[in-house]
This record gives structure tokens, sequence and C-alpha cells, in this order.
């Protein structure tokens, strides 16, 4: 389960066989051993339920998606809401089928409070540990970089910096004198390109990594043909690594290899992922905010005159006009699709009611009906009105790529600060949050947005 809540394939890969088992096995090892400690602290028998209940925690949670090279705040964040939809899935499969009656409540209680600690302490371990413990057991492989640009200092800095990747960056190779080349100040210049190959045989390098311009064709062809003579691995790096990639990955059509350059995260099990995870959470949320959503819809029929919903044709997946439902806060039913004026402080549109509404945000609730039509999501880039996204296409680039999934009622950009504002810094920076969020997608990472969306709605005193 665990895999399927985090999907960011990241820029470099670790070939280091025993950090990844480490990755894949702390968590479901974790979450067993807890119940099992918790049961025997309540002096409760490994009796059949047990084991079968361990087995069903270590199944679901395997493997682990939370990465040593995470920062520690990520980190612990997966862990938590990991646990938490865990947690709910487990439990309510118990609940339907009886089988929670096997256990004591004390026991499951127990379990439910002491497995998040556990994991955090154990990654906390892991990150202490496994550094020192490569660096003793020298396991690190050692590995040179051919190409010193952009793409070559990038992946000789994440060796240096990511001690978990287990690999050791020994120097560069390239033909260029260093006064040629950009600064590398910190870092070993071993020698040109034609010297590769005897330097990996006498030094026992393990690993080559190909950052040359894909434009020198002739010249990875030689270095290839003369690596044949050693035993290293050999990996290439082509130069489209340093545009900037939305969900980047290898992928094969007919076996034949592809790069996706540009492209959604929610493909294949993701999609069927985000899209059920919208569903059910739109039908609990209706179900939960009905009251509300009829008291709101009695006050914005009071309190002026006019229609209670406000439809506005807006742009969504793959730039497709939708029709997108809000509670009506002016006394205007602009469209937007010609010219748009923003909302401002203290606008004499906004009626003293869709004041108050827009700052709670309880004018955006009627999108859930929005997300059950297929039209939105719950989390994605906010969708702009059709004269704004005409205007920012032209000024912003990649400001369409934001439409490569469904707009959502809420978003990254919007529990960063930027929920308004028309201006092109503030646009600017939207967009940039939009596609860190399309780069870096996971239902964990969908959860805690929802989570900060409460949080900011009850704290932001800067809404209007």
């Amino acid at each position: 389960m665990f895999a399927v809540l985090d999907r960011n394939p990241g820029f470099l890969r670790s070939s280091f066989t025993l950090t990844r088992m480490i990755e894949a096995f702390v968590d479901p090892l974790v979450v067993a051993a807890s119940l099992l400690l918790c049961a025997a602290a309540f002096g409760q028998r490994f009796s059949a339920p047990y084991v079968i209940l361990a087995l069903m925690a270590f199944s679901l949670s395997f493997p682990g998606n939370v990465r040593l090279h995470d920062r520690p705040g990520k980190a612990a964040r997966k862990i938590l809401v990991n646990w938490s939809l865990f947690a709910l899935i487990l439990g309510g499969f118990g609940l339907a089928s009886g089988y929670h009656l096997y256990f004591p409540r004390e026991v499951l209680i127990a379990w439910g409070v002491v497995t998040p600690l556990a994991l955090l302490a154990s990654h906390v371990l892991v990150r202490l540990t496994l550094p020192r413990v490569l660096a003793i057991s020298h396991a690190e492989r050692r590995a040179v970089v051919a190409g010193v640009n952009e793409i070559g200092i990038r992946i000789a800095s994440e060796f240096d910096r990511n001690p978990y990747l287990g690999t050791s960056f020994v120097g560069f190779f390239d033909d260029r004198s260093r006064e040629r080349l950009p600064d590398i100040t910190r870092m070993p210049l071993l020698g040109n390109l034609a010297q590769l190959a005897n330097y990996v045989k006498i030094h026992q390098v393990e690993a080559v990594y190909l950052a040359l311009p894909m434009a020198t064709q002739p010249r990875i062809l030689s270095v290839l043909d003369d690596l044949k003579d050693t035993t290293a691995s050999i990996y290439f790096v082509p130069d489209i690594f340093v545009t900037d990639l939305i969900q980047g990955r290898l992928d094969y059509v007919s076996g034949m290899p592809v790069v996706a350059v540009c492209d959604t995260p929610f493909t294949g099990v993701n999609g069927l992922v985000k899209r059920a995870s919208d569903m059910l959470l739109s039908v609990l949320i209706l179900l939960l905010i009905s009251p509300v959503l009829l008291a709101t819809a009695l006050g914005v029929k009071l309190t002026s005159p006019g229609p209670v919903i406000f439809s506005q044709r807006r742009y969504g997946l793959d730039g497709r006009e939708i029709v997108v439902y809000k509670f009506r806060s002016m006394t205007v039913t602009e469209d937007g699709d010609k010219h748009y004026n923003h909302v401002t402080r203290n606008d004499s549109r906004v009626t003293p009611f869709g004041a108050f509404i827009r700052r709670t945000s309880l004018d955006e609730l009627p999108q859930f009906i929005n997300v059950l039509q297929g039209r939105m999501s719950i989390v994605g880039p906010r969708p702009h009105a059709i004269a704004m996204n005409e205007a920012y296409r032209k000024l912003i680039p990649g400001y369409m790529v934001r439409h490569k999934v469904r707009p959502g009622i809420t978003g990254w950009a919007q529990v960063h600060g930027f929920r308004g504002g028309d201006d092109l810094g503030q646009m600017t920076k939207r967009i940039e949050y939009d596609l860190e969020y399309l780069r870096n997608w996971s239902l964990t990472l969908d959860l805690w947005i929802v989570v900060r969306t409460a949080w900011i709605v009850f704290r932001d005193r800067h809404a209007y």
C-alpha cells in the first residue's frame, strides 16, 4: 500500500542494494513487530489471529515509501499520513468483517499509538547508523563522472550530499582544461576522456556516469568502446535532464525505451488511486457539510438578489473548458471569458455575506460536486478564469503544463500563501508551486495539502 502512496521516481536512482532493501523493509518490519510487542506487553499469546494480522500488516505496508534522502520533515509527514491511512483501511476491514473481536481493545489502541512513534524512531536510527555502516564495511562504490557540465555537477553533488546512495564520488573527466570549465574548485579533475578507461582499471572504479551532451555522439561512442575493457557499470545521463522535467521517467513502447519529459503523474494505478480518493472523500465531505451547504445557500439568497450558485467557465484537464460552481459572493456574475477583473480587498462588488464566505472559503464548497462530476479534483492546480489563462500562458513558460491534471479545490500553491493576486510575480510563484506539485505528486502529499488547507482556513487573517 505504501508504494502506491508515493510516486516520485527522482532525478537520480541509487543502485546500492542495501539502501533500497532498508527503505523497503524497515516500515513493514516495524509495523508487524510493534503489533507483536504490544500483544506481549498485555500478556497475549502469539496465536493464529495475531500471526495473520502481522502478515497482513507487513503485506499492506511493503515496500516502504519513506526515502532516506527525504528531508526529516517530509519523512515524518509521510510516516504519519501512511500510518493514518493504514489504520483507517485495516480498521475499516476489521470492523466490517468482525475480525477486530479477536483482539483486546487495549492491544489495538496501544498498537495504533506505539507504531508511528516506533516508525519515527527507527528512521532516525537508520539515518544515524547507515552511513557509518557503509563507511566501516567499505561497501561504497567508487564512481567517476565524464563531463563537467550542469548535469554532471548535479550528479557529483548528489553523491556528496546523500550518504545513503552508497557511492563515493572520485572525480571528473573532461577534455577541456580547468580554465574553460564551470567552477568545480572543490571537486577533482582527474584527466581527459582518453585517460578515463585506464584510470577506471587501475583504481578499481565501479561506476562511470556519462554526462556528455548528446550532440557529441562520436565522442560518447569512443568512450564506450574504451570502457568495454573494464568491469565498471556504465550509466548514460542524457542532457535532456537539464530541462525542467515533469514526471520525467524511463518508459517503454513494445520493449523500446523512451524517456518521458513531460507527462501527467496520474497514469495507470496512480490515476485510479487519485480518482478513487477524490470520489470517496467528496462523498464523505458532502455528507458532513450538507447542513453548512444549506445554511450558506440560504445566506446568499436572503442577503442579496441573484442566483445562489455562480457558474464560471474555466480551463480543466488537457485545456478543455469546464463549468465550475461557487456560491455567489458578488453582485455580478461575470464569466471571465473576455475580460476578468480580479477581486481586491474591500471590492465594492463583494456583498457583506459574500465577504464572509470568501474569507472562510465557504464559497468554494459547491466544487465538491464538480469533483464528483469528474471535472475537478480535491487537490490540484486552481483553475483560472479563461481571460486570465489566455493572458498568462503567453507570459509564463510552462503555464499550460498545469492542465495535464484536473484542477483542484485547493492546491500546493494555495497552502503556501498564493491564494489570490493576479500580478505577474504572484502568478509566476503560483505556477512554480503547481509544477512542483506535478513533479512530486503522491497521495500522502494530497492528504497533507488537505490538512494544511483546513488549518489555514481557520487561521488566515489575510483572506478576502
